[in-house]
């Protein structure tokens, strides 16, 4: 049998090059990663598979229709990978258009190539082709102190983000149900782990414990997240992709509950027994409690039961083995840090929506 052709939109971010680098290394994929490289692409993170004769960059916007129609024409793809998305909340405040375009318009042009190309395959390639469409938990809203994100929970999305990510599962739901084109849809909770762009939490608060500057907590640091570490997202995406039941959606969390200040403290705790010798132990002293974020939902907590009993996948790391592992790989990449921080972003704050 040929080789499977895979599409990766948004390769060059966090979750994406995670992917890449995992189906590289354990799978017989080609993979055409197919992305615009905005602020948040970075290829170093893909350099360990630069070279491979199974990986291929296309340097391309997902809004682009000529291009993403001639992409699938040059290189017939057995699937898509949709992970190509603006995704930081506290820039979506600040500046929602972009957030409309690639989440929504991006979107739509990427389900029409891949709908026009799949009504033309033969009657075999037709039954092998997916779309699988990767989103996020925050398209339900806010929790209260108790209850999960089932697969059923009704949307409710409170940012420009969410909002927009719950207008493009909706509409490859609806590609699916009008038009028959076979996908499968995933949302998971905060990914965390080595290559992840600095304005997320977790290497925020490394790279500014590592200076001696401020450690920003919003508000009083009591709202919760359901923590994921992206080397087992990527595990669950390649188990629905190739597993999942066509039409299905599948929530990916890793039942891992903590309030940001928890996550603070544990991360300030691991750098005190890592660096006993930094001038900026005990590093808990650098915390700040800031303004909240405009509109910031409260807690997110995923049931990822129907992925579990149906394709048999949970997580391999906790939140202590995966954590300890983030920050020793930022100690041992700052390499790779400073030259993401030598670019436009300098860990400003952002999101005031001012």
């Amino acid at each position: 049998m040929s080789q499977k052709t895979l599409f990766v939109t948004g390769g060059a971010g966090f979750i994406g090059s995670a992917l890449i680098r995992r189906l590289i290394e354990l799978s017989d994929y080609h993979i055409v990663n197919i992305d615009k490289l905005t602020y948040a692409g970075n290829l170093e993170s893909l350099i360990s598979v630069a070279e491979s004769d199974n990986y291929h960059f296309e340097q391309a916007d997902i809004c682009d229709a000529e291009k993403m129609t001639a992409l699938f024409q040059q290189y017939n793809p057995t699937a898509v990978m949709h992970l190509a998305a603006e995704s930081h909340v506290d820039r979506s405040i600040d500046g929602p258009a972009d957030f409309v375009q690639t989440n929504l318009v991006g979107t739509y042009v990427l389900l029409e190539a891949a709908r026009h190309y799949w009504k033309n395959l033969d009657a075999d390639a037709a039954k092998q082709f997916r779309f699988h469409h990767i989103s996020t938990d925050e398209v339900f809203g806010t929790l209260g102190d108790t209850g999960l994100f089932e697969e059923t929970t009704p949307y409710q999305p409170n940012s420009p983000y969410s909002a927009t990510k719950a207008g493009s599962d909706h509409l490859v739901r609806a590609w699916h149900h009008t038009y028959g084109l076979p996908v499968v849809m995933t949302n998971c909770s905060n990914n965390y782990g080595p290559y992840q762009f600095p304005e997320k939490l977790i290497p925020l608060i490394i790279n500014n414990a590592l200076a001696g500057q401020p450690l920003p907590v919003y508000g009083k640091g009591d709202n919760i997240r359901d923590w994921l570490y992206v080397d087992d997202h990527a595990d669950a995406l390649q188990l629905v992709l190739e597993q999942g039941q066509l039409g299905e959606s599948y929530n990916i969390g890793g039942f891992n509950e903590h309030t940001n200040l928890d996550v603070v403290h544990t991360l300030c705790d691991t750098l005190d027994e890592l660096l006993p010798d930094s001038p900026h132990c005990p590093h808990r002293n650098l915390i700040t409690f800031v303004t909240d974020r405009p509109g910031h939902d409260q807690r997110y907590a995923i049931d990822a039961t129907k992925i579990n009993k149906q394709l048999g996948w949970k997580p391999k790391e906790t939140f202590a083995t995966g954590l300890r592992k983030t920050v020793e790989w930022y100690l041992e990449n700052r390499e790779w840090n400073q030259r993401v921080l030598d670019g436009s972003y300098q860990q400003e704050r952002l999101g005031l929506g001012e």
